[in-house]
């Protein structure tokens, strides 16, 4: 027998002969418990060697199981003793340490220094004015959301809750997000799982988002149901209606929530039936066209009352946004309100596939969003939101200096409540009770302290906001514009953001003569009848 045959076995060899040589005198009382630990460990080495998934423990009998006990804890150990404050998985120690001091209403302020490089490519800042301008009132950063089609306009923070199911976040959590929502006056988007019991409790503003199960509002086969729509849409609770395309996390993709977590509260709130997977499409059912989206977005806004209505993205193919606008001229037909989505993702699970090369980052796809429009001169009648790992006032100015009206954030408000980022949200095992539906794990959450820890965080990163706009000599966020905005290309050089993109001018689209090749080539593909290219212009 080799020297390596003897020191893989020696362990499990040990604790069997020692169970075995110690059975005859466990009268003596010192005896026994150390045979009960050498007699489990031979059990578990012998079950080590007789299973057949895990060959590490077929080799190694009982030591194997450290190698996945220690896999098991890796990203607790990563996180807590050997990430630095710059690691973003995928959200820094430094981001989600601002967040938690903002929502528990702490000083957030930093001394001795930054700790970024501020010499290193792709570093980012505000230039600041020579002239600052007078600090101004947070709450006064509203935009008006409803263009020249709509009746009930909604005045919306420029900092509001992105889309998150109840299903996928807790009844409490849901609870402190929307008592937070009302508590500072901005609103709280349902995410697809539709409007729950616990999202009316408090009142708090809300975008009900629709999505392609239709959730809600959907007859037994899963198609739209006008009658059921208009019964919750028109509820004053509901400010605007949000139809979802597709989502930063898993673009293009469908999802399913198995029926083993369909739970009753589940099943009544979205309108679907227990003991069954709950389906949602990877495309809608109420439309196949850009026209017919059109025509679909305004019978929501007659069925609502005359709501805002508007739909959230993540960019894929150029041209099928293109077509959607062209859809718009040709029907004459507005949305109220773009989300643009980035592919930096969100708090839905997705496979890592998806998660890493599917999808245009939120920047890039709101600049092509936001030329678009100006092209073809729109731009003042559709507001643009964005949302993509948003959490400081930072965040929001920069992408408000790229053509947003507001942002959205999911994963920073799940902070403000309690999230650790344990990136548990899909086991149902969520260890503060944020994205579970566990009924003991998520009674961890105490809804009045965490809805105080919502509105804390809101009010400071708008109050941080505020500072950073006076210091640029600004007043309001809607001054804010790509030149304000500064990247470092190099050690040497650094641009302005309106150096650095194409920014369209007002009507070029419809005159045809275009700055930038690709917006030019990407208008001919666009078809308003279907989402598929012109193949005529693709060739």
């Amino acid at each position: 027998m080799s020297l390596s045959l003897l020191s893989r076995y020696a362990f499990f060899a040990v604790c069997v002969i020692f169970t075995l040589a110690s059975l005859p005198f466990l009268d003596h009382d010192w005896l026994w418990p150390i045979t009960a630990v050498t007699g489990v460990l031979s059990l578990i080495g012998l079950f080590d060697l007789l299973q057949t998934p895990h060959a590490v423990r077929r080799n190694y009998p009982i030591l194997g199981n450290i190698r996945y006990l220690v896999e098991g804890i890796r990203p607790e150990i990563r996180q807590y003793l050997l990430e630095s404050d710059s690691d973003a998985l995928p959200f820094s120690r430094a981001q989600r340490s601002l967040v938690y001091s903002r929502a528990k209403n702490e000083t957030a302020d930093k001394p001795f220094g930054t700790l970024i490089d501020v010499y290193q490519s792709g570093f980012e800042f505000i230039g600041h004015s020579m002239r600052p301008a007078p600090l101004s009132d947070p709450n006064s950063f509203r935009v008006t959301v409803g263009g020249p089609q709509c009746s009930q306009p909604y005045s919306a923070s420029v900092f509001n809750i992105s889309a998150m199911s109840f299903g996928s976040l807790s009844a409490n959590a849901i609870r402190a997000l929307n008592q937070g929502a009302k508590l500072g006056n901005f609103a709280h988007d349902t995410g697809e799982g539709s409007i729950s019991p616990y999202h009316r409790e408090n009142g708090g503003d809300l975008t009900w988002e629709l999505g392609s199960g239709y959730f809600g509002c959907r007859t037994s086969d899963g198609r739209f149901d006008p009658e059921r729509f208009a019964t919750q849409a028109q509820n004053p609770q509901v400010r605007m209606i949000e139809i979802k395309m597709s989502q930063g996390a898993k673009p293009g993709h469908g999802g399913i929530l198995p029926k083993h977590k369909v739970t009753k509260e589940i099943a009544e709130t979205r309108g679907i039936m227990m003991g069954e997977d709950c389906v949602s499409p990877s495309r809608h059912s109420a439309f196949s066209t850009p026209i017919e989206m059109m025509h679909f977005i305004q019978q929501l806004r007659e069925l609502s009352g005359g709501k805002p209505v508007g739909f959230k993205f993540c960019l894929g193919h150029p041209w099928e946004f293109m077509g959607i606008a062209k859809a718009m001229l040709e029907t004459g037909i507005l949305p109220d309100f773009i989300v643009v989505d980035g592919k930096e993702g969100g708090t839905g699970a997705a496979p890592v596939e998806f998660t890493d090369h599917i999808g245009v980052p939120m920047r890039e796809g709101l600049l092509f969003v936001h030329n678009t429009l100006v092209g073809l001169n729109l731009r003042d009648k559709i507001k643009l939101g964005a949302s993509g790992k948003i959490v400081s006032a930072f965040d929001i100015a920069s992408v408000l200096a790229i053509g947003a009206d507001w942002a959205n954030s999911a994963r920073g408000f799940m902070f403000a409540i309690g999230c650790i980022q344990s990136q548990s949200c899909h086991t149902n095992k969520c260890p503060t009770g944020v994205a579970t539906q566990d009924a003991l794990r998520q009674r961890a959450l105490v809804v009045p302290d965490k809805a105080q820890r919502v509105f804390n965080f809101h009010r400071s990163t708008l109050k941080a906001l505020a500072e950073m706009l006076a210091a640029a000599g600004l007043e309001h966020p809607s001054q804010l514009s790509a030149k304000h905005l500064v990247r470092r290309m190099s050690a040497t050089e650094i641009k302005l953001f309106s150096e650095l993109h194409v920014f369209l001018k007002p009507g070029e689209l419809l005159t045809g003569e275009v700055s930038g090749a690709f917006y030019s080539r990407m208008w001919q593909m666009a078809r308003a009848d279907s989402f598929e290219p012109n193949e005529i212009a693709a060739a």
